[in-house]
């Protein structure tokens, strides 16, 4: 028996790197509203840990639709899973102890210093030594420049001699601990890199790109020296860098649309360069989905477009997986839509447009398959900020 749960905290978990630590309002309140979601990447006969009252009925609703052989399970059951394999979002020291105080067995939990590994593991410093690697190998066809910031002399060098970077905390993720630095160093830059060396210890900063798209290789490790390619996201970000969404297409698709700007030679050179990097470092440690961000770039001069081979390193579950297992699970074959992840400020608001959008984008399923239309992959409640939903 497996038992999934949804932890979006778990990066910011990382960086506190404390057993007791406390997620922010904001998170708690995500983790909440989507505690369903890992329903539509768990394995058949398996379980999610979510609250019942709202999400039994939802998922009753969605067995009726959709092929979905997965149970409920909630807080009080978890001794009845204490010998289960257990896949949280992602790991770190609070989701241990939550599960081992719950009922879990401690030997199904991965142990302390295993955790620290992983912490090391999910830092953005290994992202910085994966694409210092690949751009070395591949220079005419990738970008890709990293600056290390460990006291303050260095900040005020590096940050005064680019005047325009993206600064960037180790821990943190899906497009949160980003500095966007327009006017060198000011008051308010410095505070920051401040705070953050002095909570994490370093940071890191690097150009401000010319991004035409965002994407991501997807790879899956087993922990005893194998990594495998796992499929393709091309997702959407706002104008911080926060993740807004994916597009819901199959992997020749997307391939296709990758390769309009680059060569799909080049890109699996890239990929096959990748998969070896991440078998050295994670492959014999790590079990679990490995997302690299990456992005196709317009530059000046020499070739106008080309790759940064690795953004991030997203050691975790992402939602650029979900969105591929949903679509080759849920999605009828050839259709294209779109993935989302949104946040409303308040709960009219969010039922409003869900209600707008059941009516204006009627559902239409098919042999156990979205053909098109609004599908909410979680309730809507009378509580609910967030929503996760796909659209064909």
């Amino acid at each position: 028996m497996k038992l999934y749960l949804f932890n979006p905290d778990s990066d910011l978990a990382l960086a506190n790197n404390e057993t007791n630590y406390i997620a922010p309002v904001s998170a708690r309140r995500m983790a909440q509203d989507l505690a369903l979601l890992p329903v539509w990447y768990a394995e058949p006969y398996n379980a999610v840990l979510a609250p019942s009252a709202y999400n039994a009925d939802f998922l009753k609703q969605m067995r009726e639709l959709f092929p979905l052989q997965v149970q409920l399970a909630t807080e009080p059951e978890l001794p009845d899973y204490a010998e289960a394999e257990v896949l949280p979002w992602g790991w770190n020291p609070s989701i241990r102890k939550y599960l081992l105080r719950g009922g879990v067995s401690e030997d199904r939990l991965p142990a302390a210093q295993l955790l620290g590994e992983y912490r090391l593991l999910s830092s953005r410093l290994q992202a910085v030594a994966v694409t210092q690697h690949i751009t070395s190998r591949y220079p005419e066809y990738t970008c890709g420049e990293h600056h290390l910031i460990e006291n303050m002399e260095d900040c005020e060098r590096v940050v005064n001699t680019m005047h325009t970077c993206l600064l960037k905390v180790p821990w943190s993720g899906s497009g949160k601990g980003l500095n966007w630095c327009l006017y060198g160093l000011t008051k308010p830059i410095s505070n920051w890199c401040g705070r953050v060396l002095k909570e994490q210890g370093c940071l890191t900063a690097e150009p401000i790109y010319n991004k035409v798209k965002d994407f991501a290789v997807e790879f899956y490790s087993d922990g005893q020296g194998r990594v495998i390619f796992a499929g393709y996201s091309l997702f959407s970000t706002n104008e911080r860098g926060a993740y807004i969404g994916n597009l819901l297409a199959s992997d020749s698709r997307i391939e296709e649309i990758i390769t309009q700007n680059f060569p799909v030679d080049e890109l699996m050179l890239i990929r096959e360069t990748l998969r070896t990097e991440l078998t050295a470092i994670y492959g014999s440690t790590y079990v679990g989905y490995l997302g690299v961000d990456m992005m196709i770039c317009r530059q000046e001069g020499g070739r106008e477009y080309v790759v940064h081979p690795c953004v991030e390193i997203n050691m975790r579950m992402n939602m650029g997986v979900v969105a591929r297992l949903f679509y080759d699970n849920y999605v009828a074959p050839g259709r294209m839509g779109y993935f989302n992840i949104e946040y409303f400020p308040d709960n009219e608001t969010l039922r409003v447009q869900h209600e707008r959008d059941m009516k204006d984008y009627p559902l239409v399923i098919e042999g156990g398959r979205l053909v098109s239309g609004y599908l909410p992959l979680v309730p809507v409640t009378a509580k609910s900020c967030y929503r996760a939903y796909a659209r064909i």
